[in-house]
């Protein structure tokens, strides 16, 4: 009787949980589709090709202007200054606390860090316009601090909890083994973390990064409040610029509804999903890469 009913509580646990893996799948793929529909009616009235490669963003002018490049390379630049930013601090800061920190300071580092994460953007976004911005305006003798370089900053403060956590975690996991068998030959403690320890942890490393480039693409908040929301080609970090999230944000409030402008911005919406997309599939290669290397 008791087998029966293990047996019945298994199948009934195996249902529920195929169920809401289902779901999952059936909400990203309703998402999708949702964009795709709209961003279609969106191409049947603008060439797909005059939309990417296009160099100016202007759609309430007299003859609207729907080309995204410079919302694309606004994204970019500001995405991958977060990140060259992010991932020397984060990794060196999870290594530290892996490696190097005594018990004391990692129980107060690590949940110091963690709590990081609960900032809201709006928050963060304030402190770069009242803080960072007028710092950067006064040391480059800019009329104002918000650019692109000011988005970056803080988009790396932002990717900074993520980064350290999943990297600290993967560099802890790495068996003690290793680290022995790199100090019987005679290594130091910092020759054994860079040869040894970080490139058996890369895979984690790589999620963690992939990770946090993905919180910096997908940030609305900071990036409306902090980079100039300018609609122009950027030349530089110093640059007012306007992302491609900052861009729903701003103009999905107030567009007509069922108008080209309407559905440009799900044609927007749907790059912005290729772009993470397409981050991830990188990371989740040289993850692969890495695993079968270590495997071989």
């Amino acid at each position: 009787m008791q087998y029966k009913k293990r047996i019945t509580i298994d199948k009934i646990a195996k249902i529920i949980f195929k169920s809401t893996g289902y779901l999952v799948l059936a909400l990203l793929g309703g998402i999708f589709f949702m964009l795709l529909y709209n961003a279609i009616a969106f191409f049947l009235q603008v060439s797909p090709l005059d939309f990417i490669t296009g160099s100016q963003w202007n759609p309430t002018a007299a003859e609207p202007a729907y080309g995204i490049l410079p919302l694309i390379v606004s994204t970019s630049i500001v995405s991958l200054g977060a990140m060259l930013i992010a991932i020397p601090l984060g990794v060196g800061t999870a290594a530290f606390i892996s490696e190097y920190a005594n018990p004391k300071l990692k129980t107060v580092l690590k949940p110091t860090i963690e709590m990081l994460a609960a900032i809201p953007s709006v928050v963060i976004g304030f402190l770069g316009i009242v803080l960072l911005g007028p710092g950067i305006a006064d040391l480059n003798n800019l009329p104002n601090g918000l650019n692109a370089l000011n988005g970056a900053i803080l988009l790396a403060i932002m990717a900074l909890p993520t980064i350290i956590t999943i990297s600290e975690d993967a560099i802890h996991a790495v068996p003690q083994t290793y680290r022995e068998a790199s100090y019987g030959l005679g290594a130091s403690r910092w020759q054994t973390l860079r040869k040894i320890t970080i490139p058996a942890a890369a895979p984690g490393i790589i999620a963690a990064v992939m990770l946090g480039l993905g919180r910096a693409i997908g940030e609305t908040m900071t990036v409306l409040m902090a980079t100039g929301n300018a609609a122009i080609f950027p030349k530089g970090f110093f640059d007012s610029v306007k992302t491609i999230t900052a861009t729903i944000a701003i103009e999905m409030g107030e567009v007509p509804y069922q108008t080209t402008h309407y559905y440009a911005l799900f044609a927007i919406a749907i790059v912005l999903f290729f772009m993470t997309l397409v981050a991830n599939l990188i990371g989740e290669y040289f993850i692969n890469r890495f695993r079968k290397y270590h495997a071989a």
